[in-house]
């Protein structure tokens, strides 16, 4: 294992007549420190640049594929979840914003045609000289820096406002700032309006809507930092971490819960209450119920706008007294002698073929 010190990054000026060979021998002879060093360089650069290698994928990944890796990534990667380690928090965020990119599909197709970057801003459109030299100024005006380099860039709009006299700033929108916020099981599943402590005070409200995911992440428009020379301000995006609950569990849309009957309500049968994530409702237990055998309760499950309701999946475990009584045991006596019966015959069978 290599021990890499936190060294300075070396300063080398090639000369134009060395050859390539003798470039390639003065870099190896940096060391291993530079070479780990600039690796790590060039994969953040690609990162932060290009969201399907933030998320580990090709541009072939399907939503499913960008979902699964989001969610694994989340949970490797969370400052939160991983305190000691140095670069989760970087990690974290160029996995979000990758995420954020990729998971609505008009948004993927505009990055994928090279109409927005990998952060979301819309990229100029391509001009060339030949273009802005067609076009003309029509005016008496200086014409100073006005066919410096590409129209389009940043610098050469600065260099042209100043070439005319003019003094007058490039607005750009603020950054966008990030939060974590731990929600309760059933405010994610019922939705809820909770509030955000800022780390430089005040406080943000977030409405929580149904039915929202672990991992999910909030974007609240205009919430973030300041804008520059009057550009609008950024968004606050909120990565929601939604809680376990005692009783319940979520499969996607559906909700499991596992359900305690008695002995004689697994054999006669009949209605009882069982909880859901809307409230308690009747329950209708079949004669002869098993421990593991699964209730369907349609609608009762997550709903989400625009999405079909899940449902209950309620898994029935049967629950023995803690103190068998005397006429209990004495009637089971007598039941096992008349009505002789294996569970575990067929199984058996099946081992032994």
């Amino acid at each position: 294992m290599l021990d890499v010190q936190a060294t300075p990054p070396p300063v080398f000026v090639v000369d134009p007549c060395q050859s390539v060979t003798a470039t390639l021998i003065h870099i190896k002879a940096l060391g291993p420190q530079f070479c780990i060093a600039e690796a790590a360089r060039r994969t953040e650069d690609q990162m932060s640049h290009d969201p399907y290698a933030a998320l580990g994928l090709t541009k072939a990944a399907s939503a499913a594929d960008i979902k699964k890796a989001y969610r694994k990534l989340v949970r490797t990667s969370h400052p939160d979840l991983h305190p000691d380690d140095p670069g989760a928090e970087a990690r974290f965020k160029a996995v979000t914003v990758a995420h954020d990119l990729l998971k609505d599909a008009d948004t993927r197709a505009r990055f994928d045609a090279g109409e927005i970057d990998a952060t979301g801003a819309e990229r100029p459109p391509r001009t060339f000289y030949r273009d802005h030299a067609r076009a003309g100024t029509g005016s008496g005006q200086s014409r100073g820096f006005d066919d410096f380099g590409d129209p389009s860039d940043i610098f050469a709009h600065i260099l042209r406002q100043r070439a005319r006299g003019g003094d007058a700033g490039f607005a750009q929108p603020g950054p966008d700032l990030r939060y974590t916020l731990q929600v309760p099981f059933l405010d994610a599943i019922r939705g809820a309006r909770t509030p955000i402590t800022l780390p430089g005070g005040g406080s943000l409200e977030v409405q929580i809507p149904k039915g929202l995911q672990d991992g999910q992440t909030l974007r609240l428009r205009g919430r973030g930092g300041a804008g520059y020379d009057g550009g609008p301000a950024g968004d606050a995006l909120v990565t929601v971490q939604v809680g376990t609950h005692p009783v319940f569990r979520r499969d996607g849309d559906d909700i499991q819960i596992t359900l305690p009957i008695t002995l004689d309500e697994a054999i006669l049968g009949g209605k009882i209450t069982a909880p859901t994530v809307d409230g308690p409702v009747s329950v209708t237990i079949p004669k002869g119920a098993s421990s593991g055998s699964v209730l369907r309760l349609r609608a009762r499950g997550v709903t989400r706008a625009g999405s079909r309701s899940g449902d209950a999946l309620v898994e029935l475990r049967i629950v023995m007294p803690t103190d068998i009584d005397a006429e209990l045991a004495t009637f089971m006596q007598g039941w096992r002698k008349t009505h002789a019966h294996d569970p575990r015959e067929a199984m058996m069978k099946e081992c032994l073929e």
